[in-house]
């Protein structure tokens, strides 16, 4: 299953004059991985660019592609805690929509979202990224890919050095 999935990572801000060409970039590539057999497709859930991919991933599984799978690897119950009432909504109204819902951890911490971050890469044999930082938590987990031998697409239109 992991040569056949995709793992998404990215920032909770996008720029609204790049939202477009970040989503356009990341559709291609999404099309692309598909049309290579690829099947299954993990999100992390947090807001921004993981939850615009969860959107953008039901939508074409229910419009084009009926067999792709989204998994939805989360850090802790209640990570949402802290988001807004229109964020929270979101969230919970995509939740049933995911085929399979993963917790990687108990109980909250830091450690929690990085914990979930390499499960996604462990479990994914390419990953597609919005980065256009050498820090936090997104630049973490392509440098935790490069390290595995997991390639990298960053869609941000910016090259990340790992």
């Amino acid at each position: 299953m992991r040569e056949r999935t995709c793992c998404f990572t990215g920032h909770r801000n996008i720029p609204v004059d790049q939202l477009q060409m970040v989503m356009a970039n990341t559709e291609t590539k999404v099309r692309e991985l598909i049309s290579q057999g690829y099947r299954y497709f993990g999100v992390g859930g947090a807001v921004g660019y993981d939850t615009i991919v969860a959107e953008m991933l039901f939508r074409l599984r229910e419009r084009e592609y009926p067999w792709i799978r989204i998994i939805l690897v989360y850090p802790f119950d209640g990570f949402t805690g802290r988001w807004s009432d229109s964020q929270q909504t979101t969230y919970a109204r995509l939740l049933p929509m995911y085929d399979k819902r993963v917790c990687v951890c108990k109980s909250p911490s830091r450690e929690a979202y990085l914990t979930r971050d390499r499960h996604l890469v462990d479990c994914s044999s390419v990953c597609v990224a919005y980065c256009t930082r050498q820090t936090g938590g997104t630049a973490y987990t392509i440098r935790y890919a490069a390290a595995r031998g997991v390639p990298v697409f960053n869609v941000g239109g910016i090259l990340h050095r790992t």
